[in-house]
């Protein structure tokens, strides 16, 4: 949950390879970059991708293990922290009617966890805030703070427990800041999980309740969930997530595609699919979501430890020279165990590519095989030379 776009959270598989199985004609070279995905160890990739030239969707691999049906085109799938920009927006359109100030110090509405007053929702949206992140941290001397299991065998044998939000935002309260508020940038999931609680308290909703009415219907989104805490099917049709962990001198492949979400609350949880990801992206760049003084704040860049790329409210910016010349992209790549999601799109929304990327989760990262692939995706889709 803590990568951002080059890596999307996924780990390297070990194997796994499944017989080609494409939904979609043309587009040789897309066809053959996700094909190749597969071939490098994943279980399934499903494309979509919107330009000039129009809409195609595809995809590679199976659907589960031991099966021969492709995943669908169509299919659901765990958006891990793509999430984290329906959050951002929701909480933008709460400062846009003023019930949220942006500079705002979030204690002044969530008095009860003991926030530095410093840090404000700006900086939550920013991961500016210096917050702990509740999933555990490591400091760039190599110190780890450990945090709940995500991963291991300690997660699959817990998959299903209930997380409560304000538990979470405890446990990374409790533990020192990473840095005083605003001086630096770290990637935190707490932020996020913080951000959920500020829409609650002002809204007297639930987090759930607050992006469907206001994202997820009036775009249409049907087949977006916003999975209510303790849910764990991921509905309709899906292509299958695996774990793959050593016990007892062996190691077991588990199938964890039905599993408890809500150990990521808002900085994660969501589950949707690729056409209505890109709807959403196009939306919220077009201006259908947000007037265009809180657009511009979010897509403001702010620097992080990525040469590569920038970050401002829920969205990271890729520098033109990171991806082609003269292109410069939006996005929020995202990942839960056995499920990676690619989310990017050109400032205009003329371009959108999004992907579910389905795997054997081993739990290490980075996964060179996986960011070289989806860095030639993007070159396949938005670099024209």
């Amino acid at each position: 949950m803590k990568t951002r776009w080059a890596v999307a959270a996924a780990a390297l598989l070990t194997g796994v390879t499944a017989p080609a199985a494409f939904a979609g004609q043309g587009r040789p070279e897309l066809r053959e970059t996700i094909q190749s995905i597969v071939d490098s160890g994943f279980t399934g990739v499903q494309l979509r991708v919107h330009d000039p030239r129009g809409d195609w969707t595809g995809s590679a691999g199976v659907r589960e293990l031991g099966e021969t049906a492709k995943p669908p085109t169509d299919g659901r799938f765990r958006i891990g922290s793509a999430t984290k920009t329906f959050t951002a927006t929701a909480v933008l359109q709460l400062v846009a009617e003023g019930r949220i100030g942006l500079d705002s110090p979030v204690a002044a509405s969530l008095p009860e966890f003991g926030f530095d007053r410093r840090i404000t929702v700006r900086m939550l949206l920013q991961h500016t805030s210096g917050l702990v992140d509740y999933t555990g941290d490591r400091y760039p001397d190599g110190t780890v703070v450990p945090g709940i299991p995500w991963s291991g065998r300690e997660w699959v044998d817990n998959r299903f427990r209930t997380y409560r939000p304000q538990d979470l935002v405890r446990l990374a309260v409790a533990k020192p800041g990473r840095f005083a508020p605003g001086s630096d940038w770290s990637y935190s999931n707490t932020n996020y999980v913080v951000a959920r609680l500020l829409i609650e308290k002002v809204t007297g909703r639930s987090y759930a309740e607050v992006v469907q009415r206001r994202i997820l219907r009036p775009l249409g989104l049907r087949d977006t969930v916003v999975v209510p805490g303790t849910s764990v099917d991921v509905p309709g049709p899906h292509a299958h997530g695996y774990y793959r962990y050593p016990d007892a001198g062996t190691w077991k492949t588990v199938d964890i595609t039905r599993q408890n979400p809500s150990w990521i609350s808002s900085a994660g949880e969501i589950i949707s699919t690729t056409r209505d990801l890109g709807t959403f992206l196009a939306a919220l760049t077009g201006g259908k979501l947000l007037p265009a003084p809180l657009l511009a704040e979010m897509l403001k860049p702010h620097p992080t430890p990525d040469p590569s790329s920038d970050y401002g409210l829920g969205l990271f910016e890729l520098h033109a020279d990171a991806n082609c010349s003269g292109t410069v992209l939006l996005n929020h790549n995202g990942g839960v165990q056995g499920y990676g999601t690619l989310m990017y799109g050109t400032p205009d929304g003329s371009r959108t590519l999004e992907a579910s990327i389905t795997y054997v989760d081993t739990g290490t990262v980075p996964a060179d095989v996986y960011r070289k692939a989806v860095q030639r995706l993007v070159r396949d889709e938005f670099c024209d030379e």
